[in-house]
């Protein structure tokens, strides 16, 4: 067993709060963008990546109640059932705020899988709550936008750890 020499660690700034707001509103967008057919079916839930990413790497300011404003946008803007984004969002990030110690540890290749199951939960409670307003099963490819968006999942982490990638320097003070 290797041992860790904490003094080495480097200590990673939070990201700033701006910073934040517009990965959001950036995802957002890029789930309403107007697309149609394959590209609709293979698109990732956008705003999903982004509250996973932030509920691991900074479960202290993005939580449930981002979770669920971002639901309830996503639904005012896709038309959909109120409160069916809301509420797979909410679940979501739950599930990924009591997974966020043991998901911070592993590098992006490991995460991607379980961010994989995550998404596909959470468009599992879409597809249950679309069932139950009456709707038909729209079929197995329903679900490749989660495997899509696990493929996606290392670069879009990359993307949002620019915000804090700078180190803290205690000298600096």
């Amino acid at each position: 067993m290797t041992s860790t020499n904490y003094s080495e660690e480097e200590i990673i700034l939070p990201a700033k709060g701006w910073f934040i707001i517009l990965s959001l509103m950036m995802g957002l967008l890029l789930n309403l963008l107007p697309v149609q057919g394959d590209a609709l079916i293979l698109r990732p839930d956008f705003v999903a990546l982004v509250l996973i990413f932030w509920g691991i790497y900074q479960p202290q300011r993005v939580g449930m109640s981002a979770a669920f404003a971002m639901g309830l946008l996503m639904d005012v803007g896709n038309s959909n059932v109120f409160g069916q984004h809301a509420l797979a969002y909410s679940v979501m990030i739950f599930i990924a705020l009591l997974l966020h110690r043991r998901l911070h540890t592993f590098g992006l290749l490991k995460q991607a899988p379980q961010i994989g199951l995550l998404l596909l939960f959470t468009q599992f409670i879409m597809l249950l709550t679309e069932l139950l307003n009456r709707a038909d099963f729209p079929g197995w490819h329903y679900f490749l936008a989660s495997f899509i968006g696990m493929l996606l999942w290392p670069l879009i982490s990359l993307l949002l750890k620019i915000s804090h990638s700078q180190k803290y320097d205690p000298n600096a003070l």
